[in-house]
């Protein structure tokens, strides 16, 4: 689920709960280039807490995006994340890929908090290392997903005429746009946050290797949905004040107060992450937090972010060390919704048969 190689390329799809994202690379002996790139909005509770509640809508939106992009290749990787979601790093006695694959469901079921059989199980070794190379013991990023929340999201690509080939991890997709994209430092402890409508997935790396992840239950729903209920408007007046567009319904600055209230409860929960990482690894330091998506747009949010977590803060460029290629791709939606597009690259790097 972590490493690649070259092979078929693929869609990557990101289906978040306020916008579908869409992109296709094309790999080149220098690098990537961006053929496809496309986003699509979604109404708001089509897709509630990572649970799909109203499919139709969501589907007919993924085939507009897809006719809008002239889309031609139908194998898809998408993400999961969320509660329905497990990931862990686990240290195991040395062993090979084969025997792990054999043990491991019984070695999952003492770190997965759900009925092991409505579970769908992956893994990954870390460090490359296997059986005697592990000296020991040896990392092991495992994976699970509850059967029902994969299936309510494969159906949605199938629905719409697509093939779901890969399924990742938000997370993962956010480690493998930033490998690509990025150099890394062989002792660099970098934060990667995305920061969806419904959820914040977060991704520490050590090397550039997966060293914690933990998903937050909040996002840019959250001021909206804040907004809405204080000053007792419409959505549609909060989610445009939250924007920063000025309407008759919402008081400026009241919509600022609420947002640095929210803006200081995200930071808050981002902080307390990092300082769960700090004291369960031998990591005292983060040089790095590196923000995406949507959510990173929101006023006053990287600031604090900054103030709060006391870590060196940058905005992410997703298609920083990827070409563009101008005839297919507008460039403009790529300055404009770039940032929001980090999982859809990752998803995109990956290929049938990577891990």
């Amino acid at each position: 689920m972590l490493f690649k190689r070259k092979l078929k390329p693929l869609v990557g799809l990101d289906v978040g709960s306020s916008a579908i994202k869409l992109v296709q690379l094309r790999e080149t002996r220098s690098g990537y280039t961006v053929e496809k790139f496309g986003v699509r909005q979604l109404e708001p509770e089509l897709i509630v807490d990572g649970s799909v509640m109203d499919a139709g809508p969501i589907v007919d939106a993924i085939k507009g995006l897809a006719s809008e992009c002239k889309l031609r290749n139908k194998e898809v990787a998408l993400a999961v994340s969320g509660h329905s979601v497990i990931v862990k790093r686990v240290k195991l006695s040395p062993m090979s890929e084969e025997e792990l694959e054999e043990m491991i469901k019984w070695e999952a079921a003492q770190y997965i908090p759900f009925d092991i059989n409505e579970v769908n199980l992956d893994f990954s070794i870390l460090d490359g290392q296997h059986g005697e190379e592990a000296q020991g013991e040896m990392n092991v990023a495992l994976v699970a997903v509850k059967k029902d929340k994969l299936a309510s999201y494969t159906s949605l690509v199938t629905d719409a005429g697509l093939r779901p080939v890969v399924v990742d991890v938000d997370a993962f997709a956010l480690e493998n746009m930033y490998g690509v994209n990025y150099d890394v430092g062989a002792n660099e402890v970098v934060a990667l946050v995305n920061i969806g409508a419904s959820v914040i997935n977060m991704n520490i790396l050590v090397g550039g290797t997966f060293g914690f992840t933990r998903d937050i239950s909040i996002g840019g729903n959250r001021y909206t949905e804040t907004i809405q209920k204080e000053l007792n408007v419409s959505y549609a007046a909060a989610e445009a004040a939250k924007r920063g567009q000025q309407n008759r319904e919402a008081d400026v600055t009241a919509v600022d107060s609420i947002v640095a209230t929210v803006n200081n409860e995200v930071a808050m929960e981002v902080s307390r992450s990092l300082d769960y990482f700090r004291t369960t690894t031998m990591h005292d330091q983060v040089h790095k937090l590196v923000l995406s998506g949507g959510g990173a747009k929101i006023k006053g949010l990287v600031e604090a972010l900054a103030e709060r977590c006391q870590v060196p803060l940058e905005l992410a460029n997703p298609f920083k060390q990827i070409d563009v290629d101008q005839k297919s791709v507008n460039a403009e939606l790529i300055r404009d919704a770039g940032i929001q597009a980090a999982v859809g690259v990752g998803l995109a790097i990956r290929r049938v048969g990577d891990r």
